[in-house]
């Protein structure tokens, strides 16, 4: 919160409601100008955001890759702040339907939308070998990828695997080995929720649109919680902090480059022992901070922005 400066009667994007405790914690920073659009790919959500009875506020369905259309619609060009909160979030974990979890039995779904797009069971059910292990290897970073796919494809041909404890099992018996206290399956799941929502490319298209929103001193914030997350983020926000790149064998004079667009705030942030041990899931966030700067603008990094957000 403190990372977007709130303005009482700026104009903000929660780009995940999820529950809606960024948003309502924005609103009450709000004056009565004011304006926040929280957005949310699940329909569930969107339909809490929905219960909120607040003329300063709007909930739109909507995925990272619609932000832009999402508030054309509503007339809004520029904003003051964006908030991008990213990952699953707790109540979609919690709910065993969702199939987001490999520690509740249910459907294994897996989408963050659940009006459009295939479940994980009906992609696991036709997708190659070499594809299966493919997904878990780029997303989910698993050096036991192709032992993973090779026994998913092996139960398949005995039967459908539709389940989540089921996909749990096959992955507990292909992964022998796991750092401590990590279940075996965490990095498959991991793969192929983010494959099956597309994560990374909506996580691009967003912070590409979120920029474009922005208005002069306008602060983008973006929580990611693991490593190929936070490498879009990270360069994204450090290859808009400096000038446009020149092409190799052009020569142009520096000040005909296109200057930067960000100024980095701060150094990026992470929860203290006292946060990790109220909310053990918050223990792998990464808060990162820019500032939309003047077309005119220089390069610039500021690293003493203060007291650490909250």
């Amino acid at each position: 919160m403190d990372a977007l400066q709130i303005e009482a009667d700026g104009v903000y994007v929660d780009c995940t409601f999820g529950r809606g405790g960024h948003s309502r914690e924005i609103l009450r920073r709000l004056g009565g100008q004011g304006r926040l659009f929280a957005l949310d790919r699940d329909p569930d959500a969107v339909a809490v955001a929905r219960e909120i009875a607040d003329p300063r506020f709007t909930a739109l369905h909507a995925s990272f890759g619609g932000l832009q259309a999402a508030l054309a619609g509503e007339g809004i060009e520029l904003v003051d702040g964006v908030l991008m909160d990213l990952g699953v979030s707790s109540p979609q974990l919690e709910e065993a339907k969702r199939g987001f979890s490999f520690r509740l039995d249910g459907p294994l779904d897996m989408r963050m939308d659940v009006s459009r797009g295939i479940t994980a069971a009906q992609w696991l059910a036709t997708a190659s070998e070499d594809r299966i292990g493919e997904v878990i290897r780029t997303y989910g970073e698993e050096r036991f990828a192709r032992q993973v796919a090779r026994a998913i494809v092996a139960a398949r041909s005995r039967g459908a695997v539709d389940t989540t404890r089921q996909l749990a099992q096959i992955v507990e018996d292909a992964v022998r080995t796991r750092e401590p206290g990590q279940d075996p399956a965490t990095r498959t799941f991991q793969a192929i929720r983010i494959f099956i929502n597309q994560e990374l490319e909506e996580l691009s298209l967003g912070l590409a649109q979120g920029l474009e929103l922005l208005r002069q001193g306008g602060r983008l914030a973006v929580i990611s919680f693991h490593s190929l997350e936070d490498r879009i983020v990270k360069r994204f926000m450090r290859d808009n902090a400096q000038p446009a790149p020149v092409p190799r064998g052009m020569a142009i004079r520096e000040a005909d480059r296109a200057p930067a667009r960000l100024r980095l705030i701060g150094k990026p942030v992470r929860p203290g022992h006292e946060e990790v041990a109220a909310n053990p899931r918050a223990r792998s966030a990464i808060l990162r901070i820019a500032e939309k700067l003047a077309p005119s603008s220089g390069t610039s990094i500021r690293t003493d922005s203060g007291p650490a957000p909250a």
